[in-house]
């Protein structure tokens, strides 16, 4: 990682002088600073860098800390996103000073930010999923397909360029079928692809959160393909112009304050967290809670792990071979020196950076209640979910074989000697069930009934 000293801050005279564009809406003679932010609400694995923060207040409040300090006066510009690449469009056009996005956009971020000689650094994590988790491709409810294989020659929605694509061409690969003529690939905004996918003009879409576990609830869509199969962490992080972080050090270093601020709060209130996140996005809090809720699909941590910055070196090849990218030098992009000062003290950072991502457990929300019940096993949890079915709000299970979390209700349940297991999706099922003898597959009607 880059070097772990600041530059100095910059003089009182120099942030005095007027500015323009974002990071220096001079008013006051010069005294106001503006500064844009540029979030995605819907991808709700950023959004303690986006819509939580938002909501809680925190940048805003470390900013009047920040004024008091140094007599500046600063306002917050939120801009919302479907995507990365548009964030990245206004970053290198000096529009945006901070933003959010996947691990493929981000790379995405560095590679045009060097190209058009407006740098930028990735200074912090969001969310992450060590397995890959936070990507899935799901098909139609009534569709047949059940296997990753079988998408050959079909179509499949993603928007090109995001993690979400990434983890399509990494699975495609895998199965044995070329990404780029294997499949009619279509390239869509996740809305757009949803449709798609209702429409059927889209045989599978491959999407990040929440789109996957959004449909699933709403019943329109089934899972077919885990992305924690491919065992390779999957992020959201937080990226900044580096002409901004350089005039404006302690501004990036409020925002990372206010990311671990909305961090903590994320952790200690799961369930409220959730209903800010679906009130400002208008997701069911369900779906909120299923990617951001306690062992959740999204581990919330903003450290630079190392796994991490590993994995986003291995996504290089995989865009540069889709012509997505030219050379892109991760070391110097990554840049830790903020978020390490955003914690106070080195130790507080290297504490910090050693956490791992708490197990996912199998839970129950009850209509009525601001809290989910914890089991040991998908089995308890069977249990409890058949002498309470009008009761149940939500009841989520993880992935026997990977740990990814998923409703319930959509799961797909395996009996063996062992007792009752739940799995994302089919494959995932087979897999498990064809090294189990005696091992078979059961509705969640049936899993119920047997849970006794």
């Amino acid at each position: 990682m880059q070097r772990t000293t600041l530059p100095a801050t910059v003089a009182t005279g120099a942030l005095l002088l007027s500015l323009t564009g974002c990071g220096g809406d001079a008013e006051a003679g010069g005294k106001t600073v503006t500064v844009t932010v540029g979030y995605q609400s819907k991808t709700i694995n950023t959004v303690t860098a986006g819509t939580l923060l938002r909501a809680l207040g925190s940048f805003e409040r470390e900013l009047r800390a920040l004024g008091r300090r140094d007599g500046h006066t600063y306002k917050v510009k939120w801009q919302d996103y479907a995507t990365g690449a548009p964030i990245t469009a206004q970053m290198v056009a000096g529009k945006v000073d901070i933003g959010s996005m996947g691990d493929f956009p981000l790379l995405i971020n560095s590679g045009r930010g060097k190209q058009l000689n407006a740098p930028t650094r990735l200074v912090s994590v969001t969310g992450y999923n060590l397995r890959g988790g936070l990507n899935t491709i799901v098909t139609r409810p009534g569709s047949d397909l059940r296997e990753l294989s079988e998408l050959r020659g079909k179509q499949v929605s993603t928007s090109v360029g995001s993690a979400a694509d990434g983890t399509l061409v990494r699975a495609l690969q895998r199965a044995g079928i070329d990404p780029e003529d294997g499949i009619h690939k279509l390239n869509q905004q996740p809305a757009v692809g949803a449709s798609a996918l209702q429409a059927g003009s889209a045989d599978a879409l491959s999407q990040f959160v929440a789109w996957p576990g959004l449909l699933a609830f709403q019943g329109k869509a089934k899972a077919l393909y885990d992305g924690a199969r491919l065992n390779l962490p999957t992020f959201h992080g937080v990226t900044t112009r580096a002409k901004f972080a350089d005039e404006r050090p302690a501004v990036v270093k409020a925002f990372l304050a206010a990311q671990i601020d909305a961090t903590r709060y994320l952790r200690a209130h799961p369930l409220p967290a959730a209903r800010k996140v679906a009130k400002a996005t208008g997701l069911p809090p369900e779906v909120v809670y299923l990617y951001n809720g306690a062992g959740g699909i999204a581990t919330f941590d903003p450290t630079l792990k190392p796994s991490l910055i590993a994995a986003l070196k291995k996504d290089v090849p995989v865009l540069r071979a889709a012509k997505l990218v030219g050379p892109v030098d991760v070391n110097s992009f990554v840049d830790d020196r903020y978020i390490k000062r955003a914690y106070g003290s080195t130790d507080a950072y290297a504490k910090a950076l050693r956490t791992t991502p708490p197990a996912s457990s199998s839970q129950i929300w009850l209509k009525g209640e601001e809290r989910t019940r914890s089991f040991r096993t998908p089995a308890e949890l069977l249990r409890f979910a058949s002498t309470h079915r009008d009761l149940i709000r939500a009841a989520y299970v993880p992935d026997a074989a990977t740990g990814t979390l998923w409703y319930a209700d959509r799961a797909v349940w395996v009996k063996d000697g062992a007792g009752l297991r739940a799995f994302v999706t089919p494959a995932n099922a087979r897999t498990w069930s064809a090294s189990h003898p005696g091992a078979r597959t059961v509705s969640y009607a049936t899993a119920l009934k047997e849970s006794g």
